[in-house]
């Protein structure tokens, strides 16, 4: 039995190596297609009939004008008369046809008669919520009201962020089309191996008939998990045709109404300190909402976990919205936030450095000495020492404030269950076979170099195919889980295919297989290089069979290959116009630890596309709600703003690499270095200009309402 392990970092060739990703030049090119580039012979055109109403009881459908028009080739409808709308954009009814327009045509001709009933829409006034409030239950622990009592310095504050939508450049959907009893899919998903059978079920039909294949993907950020309505009405119109392929993706305003949002989340917070910044007590009362399932909340004070005295009251608010869905980090940038804003105003109040306040009260555990290093390396990255000063106090340059902010964060990142099959061929070709998905993280790089790893060989040497449930089955891409997962099963498999090809050459070479190793494309005897055989020379050894061995990663018992728990330090440096309110981005620092990195130069582009992802729900990005109809109002891309280019200021990465965390094996990245930047630059504005804007994004009105209130005529901004 091969030995799984990881090489020591000394004697690695490939793993831990700044290498560009495989599919770089087939994305850049356009080569690279994905589930929305595929236009098969005789595909029918799907489109989507929504309901313009936030919450409305459907009474009548006549679809008769719709199904007499020309090239319209099924309509389905799923929404019933009789059946209670939640949310305006709800599906009504599905259409497929022999074009595009037609199609769309076709579902405008649709008549349908509601009930139009009360709705809410909005969550930030609890106090309009009534029923559609759920408490969960007030959670004490010590004694808060004495810790109040007793406190040398005490803070109060209202903190919230909006709703914010998923924006994937492509949108949910797929290709769909009946062959026999057999469906060929082609979804945009984050889970291969398991949405065909998620198809499957919801069209009773037996798992191993679907065929799922996804090369790649445009997005989906924890959004792409299941087959979905679309997905299951595309398949039965596509049986109605006759097996013509149903191409259905949801439009822009579709894509940000109905195809998930990042939950809301709101607290007034109350904290207790002794002069020395020693955190004495936390009492938060906060809601939130997802749509009609209401909105959770990961635990507040976050990553704080050492404060003795604490009262916790949650609410979960029922809104007539589109539902919620896993969004890189669920829950944690929300609680990040809302805990780091109370502690940068309680550092202010103190008069403190707030780095130091927040090292004070991290505790004393071995994550909390990881912090206290990544905050000092973070500190001295962005020049905290000649740049920070206490609120109000800054260098003044007309009318132009600088401030430095800080945020935290935390999460597990443990491997999921895979399956990985390598195949070595006489030529000396080398296969690798994993029911994985790349969502544009780099996995399959990841992937080419552990194997390479194992092997001796190059990451160019090795072939990786992905994208189909036909290969060994790997867990859906979420939880930033993949990783983890894929790394440890492909190790495994290439050391057992490795094992089979030593013992098949090592006769040759007048030793056993034991005495063998995997070099710069050659097997060797250990301590002699000069016996050795090429690569392709020891393939020629296996005569006309090829090697084929699989790998797994058991997420209950990793063998060390994979573990979880990281941390991550973000700093933002900003400047902010207290003539317009306009907040720009200096800089945004992020230190972070993922255990052993397999590519530090994909790892970091992970991290910048998170540090992206927090200036823009720091600055731009909510949902807005137009309480009358109930609608969403900037369902676009012109309206529902993201950050450009010139938006993002100077992005610097710091990956925590050492033996240390090299120990620890291999740790998801994807969701810990999206949760710290949204309170680092909400902190640094408020370090700017003196005062807390309250409720994110901070958008030029709301900090000219913190300076100013209702005081905004010029003559008071000097």
């Amino acid at each position: 039995m091969p030995e799984y392990k990881w090489p020591p970092m000394e004697k690695r060739r490939v793993v831990g190596k700044r290498i560009s990703r495989l599919d770089g030049i087939a994305k850049s090119s356009g080569k690279a297609k994905y589930p929305s580039d595929l236009n098969l012979p005789g595909t029918l055109f799907g489109a989507i009939l929504t309901s313009p109403h936030a919450h409305a009881k459907v009474k009548s459908i006549d679809l008769a004008a719709a199904k007499a028009m020309k090239g319209v080739a099924d309509i389905r409808v799923v929404a019933p008369a009789g059946t209670e709308i939640q949310w305006a954009g709800a599906e009504i009814a599905y259409i497929a046809a022999e074009t595009e327009p037609i199609a769309r045509d076709a579902m405008r001709a649709i008549k349908v008669d509601y009930e139009v009933m009360p709705h809410l829409v909005r969550e930030d006034d609890l106090a309009k919520a009534g029923p559609r409030a759920k408490a969960a239950g007030e959670q004490v622990t010590g004694d808060p009201d004495k810790a109040f009592r007793e406190a040398d310095v005490t803070i109060e504050g209202s903190y919230g962020i909006p709703v914010l939508t998923h924006c994937c450049l492509e949108g949910h959907g797929q290709v769909v089309g009946w062959k026999g009893d057999k469906i060929d899919y082609y979804p945009s998903t984050q889970n291969v191996s398991g949405v065909g059978g998620d198809l499957a079920r919801s069209l009773s039909v037996p798992v191993n008939s679907v065929n799922v294949k996804m090369d790649y993907m445009g997005g989906g950020f924890g959004a792409k998990f299941p087959s979905d309505i679309w997905g299951r009405e595309s398949a039965q119109m596509s049986k109605t045709a006759g097996g013509k392929p149903v191409k259905l993706f949801l439009d822009r305003a579709q894509e940000l109404t109905i195809a998930g949002v990042r939950p809301s989340a709101y607290a007034k917070v109350k904290v207790s300190a002794k002069k020395d910044g020693t955190i004495t007590g936390w009492q938060s009362d906060s809601w939130a909402t997802g749509g009609v399932g209401g909105g959770g909340m990961a635990p507040i004070p976050y990553v704080f976990t050492s404060i003795p005295n604490k009262r916790m009251n949650h609410t979960a608010v029922s809104t007539n919205t589109g539902g919620a869905r896993a969004w890189r980090a669920p829950n944690h940038p929300q609680a990040s936030f809302i805990t780091c804003a109370a502690f940068e105003d309680l550092a202010a109040k103190l008069k403190m450095d707030p780095t130091e306040l927040f090292e004070k009260n991290l505790g004393y555990t071995a994550r909390a000495d990881v912090y206290r290093k990544q905050i000092a390396k973070a500190k001295e990255m962005i020049e905290w020492s000649k740049y920070w000063h206490q609120r109000g106090e800054g260098l003044k340059t007309g009318y132009t404030r600088r401030g430095l902010g800080m945020g935290i964060a935390t999460w597990g990142g443990a491997g999921h269950a895979s399956e990985c099959r390598v195949n070595v061929h006489p030529d000396g070709v080398v296969e690798i076979e994993i029911g994985s998905q790349d969502i544009g993280t780099g996995t399959r790089t990841a992937i080419a170099m552990v194997v390479a790893e194992m092997l001796g060989l190059s990451h160019t040497e090795v072939k990786v195919k992905l994208g189909e449930n036909i290969y060994p089955p790997s867990g859906a891409s979420g939880g930033s889980t993949t990783i983890g997962g894929v790394s440890s099963s492909s190790l495994k498999a290439a050391a057992n295919a490795l094992e089979k090809l030593m013992e098949a050459v090592a006769g040759s070479l007048g030793t056993t297989a034991d005495q063998l190793e995997a070099v710069d494309s050659t097997i060797r005897v250990k301590g002699n290089p000069s016996k050795q055989i090429s690569w392709k020379a020891a393939c020629q050894k296996l005569g006309v069979k090829s090697i084929s061995e699989t790998g797994k990663n058991d997420p209950k018992n990793p063998g060390g290959l994979n573990t979880q728990g990281v941390g991550g330090i973000q700093m933002a440096d900003v400047t902010v116009d207290i003539e317009t309110g306009v907040v720009k981005v200096n800089k945004i620092i992020a230190v972070q630890d993922c255990g052993l990195v397999v590519n530090p130069k994909t790892a970091e582009s992970q991290v910048y596309g998170a540090m992206i992802m927090s200036v823009c729900g720091a600055l731009m990005e909510e949902r807005i709600m137009d309480e009358m109809t109930g609608r969403v109002m900037n369902a676009d891309m012109e309206f529902y703003k993201l950050a450009g280019i010139s938006d993002i200021g100077e992005m610097q990465v710091h990956m925590d690499i050492s033996p240390e965390h090299d120990k620890r094996g291999v740790i998801g990245l994807g969701e810990p270095c999206a949760i710290g930047g949204v309170a680092a630059v909400a902190n640094a504005v408020a370090n700017a200009i003196g005062v807390r804007v309250p409720t994110l994004p901070v958008t030029p009105d709301k900090v000219l309402a913190a300076l100013y209130g209702d005081k905004l005529g010029r003559q008071s901004l000097a």
